[in-house]
Formats: structure tokens, C-alpha cells, sequence
């Protein structure tokens, strides 16, 4: 039996503060970022093509998530991850309508950076681009009910995501 890699230490328990939930998301047209610096997982530099830059997706708070599943299938010798953004935008609108048209567009291949509640940055999509798998929305039945849509995101790569370095990201929008 081959070894890849060797298991060379453990994980200790951490005292920090471990809050749930996503605070920000930006999304990028996956083909306008040329390149990337990644080391010891982490993404410390993004460079976009000409003057393209990320885009904030603002929505209201403790609504959006992701997940990130590890898939392995030992009769095929395969692993990779399915990486999930959900994305709750609140009232339904003309310029989110028109702004989800370009999401959907030909099944364009996006690179989205999510700012998670412990501050840390997280990119996903980054090598085979992340596209738009559902979009629901609706109006509810009651006055408390949501006016919104619903934008689920998908990726699958060979890698779970890379944490991205907070210091580029004032320089990606």
C-alpha cells in the first residue's frame, strides 16, 4: 500500500470564539482573475485582468451559509469537495432581477470570496469556477413572511477551500 502523505501531528482544541454565519460575499467573473498566489492554503494574492474587480452582494444578516462536503469514492480512487454558497437577497426588485439575469447568463463560472462571522475570508470556485444551481424566490403568504430570492452557488474542486490573506481584499473591489 502507497503512502501519500504521512499523518505528522494532531489538531488542538482552540479557545477562540467560533461564531456561525457568512457577513459578506463577492463575487468575480471566474476568467477575469488571472492568477492567484496560494501557499500553506492560503490565497495571499489575486490578480484581476484589466480593470475587472469583485462585487459586494450585501444581504441581511444571519441569512446566507455555505458548506463544503468532501465527496470519496474508494472504488474510483476519487475525492473532491462540493462547495455551496447560499445567498438570501431580500426584497424582490428590478435591479436584482437584472443583476441575477447576468449570474445565470450561459452558466457563467464565478470565483466568490466569503467573509464568515470569525472574520476569515474563504475562497471558493477558485480553480474550476462556482455557477449558479437554483434561484428561487417568492413573495410569502403573511406580512412577516420573505420578499426575496434565494441564489444557491456550486463548485466542485479538488481541494477544500483556501483561506484568502483579509490585506487583498480592499484591494479586489
Amino acid at each position: 500500500m502507497a503512502l501519500c502523505d504521512l499523518l505528522n501531528g494532531g489538531i488542538t482544541k482552540s479557545c477562540d470564539n467560533n461564531t456561525g454565519g457568512v457577513s459578506n460575499i463577492y463575487l468575480a467573473d471566474h476568467p477575469l482573475v488571472s492568477s492567484y498566489t496560494e501557499a500553506n492554503g492560503e490565497i495571499s494574492a489575486i490578480t484581476m485582468s484589466g480593470t475587472a474587480s469583485f462585487y459586494e452582494f450585501e444581504f441581511n444578516r444571519n441569512t446566507s451559509s455555505y458548506t463544503e462536503d468532501i465527496n470519496i469514492d474508494l472504488a474510483n480512487g476519487t475525492t473532491f469537495f462540493t462547495q455551496t454558497v447560499n445567498l438570501i437577497l431580500s426584497r424582490r426588485e428590478k435591479t436584482k432581477r437584472e443583476a441575477l439575469e447576468k449570474l445565470i447568463a450561459g452558466q457563467k463560472e464565478l470565483f466568490i470570496i466569503v467573509k464568515d462571522s470569525n472574520g476569515l475570508y474563504w475562497a471558493f470556485g477558485k480553480d474550476q469556477g462556482a455557477i449558479v444551481t437554483s434561484v428561487t424566490g417568492g413573495s410569502g403568504v403573511n406580512k412577516a413572511d420573505a420578499n426575496n430570492y434565494t441564489l444557491v452557488f456550486t463548485a466542485e474542486e479538488a481541494q477544500s477551500a483556501p483561506e484568502v490573506a483579509s490585506s487583498i481584499i480592499a484591494g479586489l473591489l
